[in-house]
């Protein structure tokens, strides 16, 4: 029977149910401010079509999130979250389909298809290839949370992945949601942190000329206004504040980490959590 895990939650833990990403998150939901969402449980993806009753769980949990935000309608991220992604050999970025900012039970629904669907893209299935994991019978959660509407994302990374430091933390960071930084849209704001004092070693504020933004029927890239353009995207109280998160974090894990994260209202969201694997 096809469950639905909410974050947080003991079942929502174990990555066999529901793969590393939401795993990951439901875990740390308890200790970091993680939005609220839940995981479809995995599935042979050729069966996300087929399977009796599936909608109709996912329209039930859609309306209780709503109850959870407050609002009918709420504004959410579909992610996918695939068993193997995430994990200590094989992160899959990149390789699966994000939609952001759907809204509706019916959009919802095409948006889970449309996820699922791209784990049989043919760039996906060379990926898992590569990585010596299942390619005709794999397995796809699906992360379903409620979307911040980040002023500010960044990306962080517990060692330095460019140079191989340890003892370096390096932040992205840039205005809007986290699109524009993951997906190469725009030059962020880069900022070297040292981890034993948390103190900005360097900085580099980029010129940002592009963002991405909430629409009423999704996502869209827009100019940063002249006056963000170089102006930094965060404070050293900010700086300071995602270092100690993705501290924390590698600590947990017991490895160096890659962090998604998002600033609204001045709150410190965690988005996302994956080891980083491209270090020696």
């Amino acid at each position: 029977m096809t469950a639905i895990h909410w974050l947080g939650e003991e079942p929502c833990h174990e990555e066999a149910l529901v793969g590393a990403k939401a795993a990951n998150l439901s875990r740390l939901a308890d200790v970091h401010r993680v939005p609220p969402g839940f995981a479809i449980a995995a599935l042979p993806v050729r069966e996300y079509d087929i399977l009796d009753g599936l909608g109709a769980r996912i329209r039930e949990a859609y309306q209780e999130l709503g109850r959870r935000c407050s609002t009918a309608k709420p504004a959410v991220a579909v992610r996918s979250s695939a068993i193997g992604e995430d994990g200590g050999d094989a992160s899959f970025a990149g390789q699966h389909d994000t939609f952001l900012n759907v809204r509706g039970a019916d959009a919802l629904l095409d948006a889970v298809r449309r996820c699922v669907s791209s784990a049989s893209s043919r760039e996906a299935l060379a990926y898992r290839q590569r990585h010596g994991l299942a390619v005709d019978d794999a397995r796809m959660a699906v992360l379903v949370q409620e979307l911040v509407p980040s002023e500010v994302s960044a990306v962080a990374f517990s060692a330095n992945p460019i140079t191989g430091d340890r003892g370096e933390i390096m932040i992205n960071a840039s205005w809007g949601l986290g699109e524009s930084i993951v997906g190469g849209m725009t030059t962020p704001d880069t900022f070297i942190v040292e981890r034993d004092s948390l103190r900005v070693l360097a900085r580099h504020v980029a010129r940002k000329t592009r963002m991405t933004v909430m629409t009423p029927d999704g996502t869209t890239e827009r100019d940063v206004p002249k006056d963000l353009q170089t102006r930094p995207s965060l404070a050293d109280d900010q700086i300071q504040e995602i270092a100690h998160l993705a501290v924390s974090l590698e600590r947990a894990s017991g490895r160096p980490v890659d962090v998604e994260c998002a600033i609204a209202r001045s709150t410190l969201y965690l988005l996302q959590c994956r080891p980083i694997t491209t270090l020696e």
